[in-house]
């Protein structure tokens, strides 16, 4: 589901670059979400792989859709 709710930011991005920017607010957050969490499992005892995982395309797609939703 976190990886699904990251990726729904696709179409966002394309509406950003078209033209019609959205609130940058929100997929910012969704960055610092994704860090966080990527870092939690990141620096756990024993790396927890599915956590990282989830949460890395959030830091991806959340820092282009703020970007571009800047421009």
């Amino acid at each position: 589901m976190s990886i699904l709710m990251y990726v729904s930011y696709i179409p966002q991005i394309i509406s950003n670059i078209n033209g019609n920017p959205g609130n940058p607010i929100q997929p910012a957050v969704a960055c610092i979400n994704g860090l966080f969490w990527t870092l939690y499992g990141f620096f756990k005892e024993k790396k927890d792989w599915p956590v990282i995982c989830a949460n890395v395309p959030g830091i991806f797609l959340g820092a282009i859709t703020f970007i571009t939703s800047l421009m």
